[in-house]
């Protein structure tokens, strides 16, 4: 008789950042994931999409031992530089 592993579900929660792509639709990042990133036609369909990303991504760490991070503090800002350009 083959026993079965109980697999414990938890909870995770990363910031996720949101792009208008150039050629239409909108890109989404996990910083605190590298790599992880995907798109969607509409911000509701890039939010579906990364919710996957990000549980197939903790899956795959899962499954190979690794350990899956944990997101620390994290900020957004917008800088203003001057440049220089030729008229």
């Amino acid at each position: 008789m083959k026993i079965m592993k109980r697999k414990a579900v938890r909870g995770f929660s990363y910031s996720v950042f949101y792009e208008q792509a150039a050629e239409g639709g909108y890109v989404a990042s996990v910083p605190a994931l590298s790599g992880c990133h995907t798109q969607g036609e509409t911000l509701e369909e890039a939010e579906r999409n990364i919710k996957e990303a990000i549980a197939l991504y903790l899956e795959s760490l899962a499954a190979h031992g690794e350990a899956i991070p944990q997101e620390g503090p994290s900020f957004q800002g917008r800088v203003s530089v001057p440049v220089s350009i030729p008229a």
